[in-house]
């Protein structure tokens, strides 16, 4: 009799059991043609109702009410430090601050810093336009890292082969929600002197070995944009490890924060000016993510279970994966349920398979995602203290873009929208010869 390996899990179980019930199915679908071909769509969940349960921001009764209650106090301005007080609690951070953005908080954060000119951040090409390019205002040099292709995050690996002598920072994207390995790359920092910094604006509750994604660096940034994981429409959080980059970053766009620092604060003096910018969370927007704060966790917890619903069978196909998690990580997911595919072992372009299951009715849709790197600021010396050297590639970023599709994420429970999803992908790989 064998024995079961030490590390088997559920998910290996439920993949192989997964597999197998796929792998009958596949001649039962070979006979019905597909529906690119005339054959009828396999999802016939009811549109409007497919459309509400991927539907993202979703606002309810407490978010109006909440909006109301803003409107009818006159102290509007009670709603943003009480958001800071509630998100220190949640993730344990000793310093917060609230922002109008992610990408102020951002800002702000590279303000705290009060490095030299020239100094050097490694930062993903792979992300949004405020982990780099408000570098330029502080005399930084981002300097562009690849990402492991397995998992869409910062490639430690690539950051080691770009330290050089200027180097003084590195800034990490948790990609889609799912956490760096960040015991590996907060080592790598210390060993080599380093302030480690996080750009969380995809990762709200996510964690690793018990730590919130914000809490490892440094400091940490959020956003609260509509389309976050925990949406206030526009919004943005700073998480600092030390009062120094605390009072820094806040002073730069809150002019009223100075005077409420203590005697001995470097930045006290700046009352009624802070460093000459206005970073101000609008109220709504507190009162809008206080709301959703209070549900997140349980919001996250059933977006996870129907994408381990969906995934645990998808990824039994030949081909199809999803990106790679360790088992101390608990990841979240932002925007969509990505997966990867490799087209040689799934015997099919990826052009031919998204083409197949949108006519299946399952919302299947790729985008790539713009690489910093290639854009036209980081190339035009006149915008930089000290020009950024342009990559000639990034293996990493390609292999993500080029092989990923998304699938939309489900926000409630819906059995039967998880069936058909399922159903419609065997149904293409039972004809993915003809696809090929």
């Amino acid at each position: 009799m064998n024995t079961p390996k030490p590390d088997s899990t559920r998910r290996t179980f439920v993949k192989a059991s997964g597999g197998a019930l796929a792998a009958a199915s596949f001649a039962a679908h070979a006979a019905t043609p597909l529906a690119m071909s005339g054959g009828a769509a396999t999802v016939t969940f009811p549109a409007n109702r497919h459309t509400y349960i991927t539907k993202w921001p979703r606002y309810g009764v407490k978010e109006k009410e909440a909006l109301h209650a803003v409107i009818d106090k006159n102290t509007f301005y009670d709603e943003a430090p009480q958001l800071e007080k509630e998100w220190k609690a949640y993730t344990k951070t000793p310093y917060c601050k609230t922002h109008c953005n992610g990408t102020s908080a951002l800002t702000s954060m590279f303000f705290a810093l009060d490095l030299p000119p020239g100094s050097e951040i490694l930062v993903p090409s792979y992300t949004f336009f405020a982990t780099a390019a408000p570098m330029r205002f502080f005399g930084y040099v981002p300097v562009f890292v690849d990402i492991d292709p397995k998992t869409a995050c910062f490639d430690l690996d690539d950051a080691k082969k770009k330290l050089s002598k200027h180097t003084k920072a590195l800034c990490v994207m948790h990609s889609w929600g799912l956490p760096c390995e960040m015991d590996k790359i907060s080592d790598f920092a210390k060993e080599k002197g380093l302030i480690l910094l996080e750009d969380a604006a995809h990762a709200h509750g996510a964690t690793m070995q018990g730590k919130f994604m914000g809490t490892w660096g440094a400091i940490g940034a959020y956003s609260f944009q509509a389309s976050k994981v925990m949406p206030a429409i526009e919004g943005g959080m700073g998480m600092y490890q030390t009062r120094e980059y605390f009072e820094r970053a806040a002073a730069l766009g809150h002019y009223e924060d100075p005077p409420k620092f203590a005697a001995d604060s470097p930045v006290r003096k700046y009352d009624g000016t802070g460093f000459g910018l206005k970073f101000r969370i609008h109220p709504m927007g507190a009162a809008l993510a206080r709301q959703q704060l209070m549900t997140l966790d349980e919001r996250n917890a059933r977006v996870i279970s129907q994408v381990r619903k969906l995934n645990d069978r998808l990824t039994a196909l030949p081909g199809l994966m999803e990106p790679r998690q360790r088992a101390d990580q608990k990841r979240v997911y932002y925007y969509a349920n990505m997966l990867l595919l490799d087209e040689k072992k799934a015997g099919m372009k990826r052009d031919a398979l998204v083409k197949a299951l949108k006519a299946e009715g399952v919302r299947a849709t790729t985008w790539v995602y713009p690489e910093q790197h290639k854009f036209a600021i980081y190339s035009e010396a006149k915008w930089w203290h000290h020009p950024p050297p342009i990559p000639k590639s990034m293996p990493g970023d390609d292999h993500i873009n080029n092989t990923h599709l998304f699938v939309p994420l489900f926000y409630e429970e819906v059995p039967e929208l998880v069936d058909q999803y399922v159903a419609a992908f065997e149904k293409v790989w039972a004809h993915r010869k003809e696809l090929s």
